[in-house]
């Protein structure tokens, strides 16, 4: 898994813009957003009565790492245009992106 893996579907540039090039800060924002996501999972089901203010939250953090697809497929399924199952998949694609992303990063920093 390296760049080559990387879908698109997050901005790495805009995050590392945003973040002033700091390696720290988007290592820690991106490890938060992996475990928030695992909290999300869960929610993201009609069933669960919270769905609705999962799938905000998910659009505000996407948006805040650069996942604007992510971001876009919440605000559609807000809109009543898509399912659930789009944040869903868009997730998982978006945390494809940053294990491909966070593998790169580890390989450069063994290289030196």
């Amino acid at each position: 898994m390296a760049r080559r893996d990387i879908s698109g579907a997050v901005d790495f540039a805009y995050l590392e813009g945003f973040a002033a090039g700091d390696t720290t800060v988007i290592d820690e924002v991106l490890a938060l957003f992996r475990e928030q996501a695992a909290l999300w999972t869960p929610l993201l089901d009609m069933g669960h009565p919270g769905w609705k203010d999962a799938v905000h939250t998910v659009k505000g953090a996407a948006r805040g790492i650069g996942a604007f697809a992510l971001g876009d497929v919440c605000q559609r399924v807000e809109d009543g245009v898509l399912g659930l199952e789009a944040v869903r998949d868009a997730l998982d694609v978006a945390l494809f992106d940053i294990a491909a992303y966070a593998h790169e990063r580890a390989l450069k920093s063994l290289k030196g």
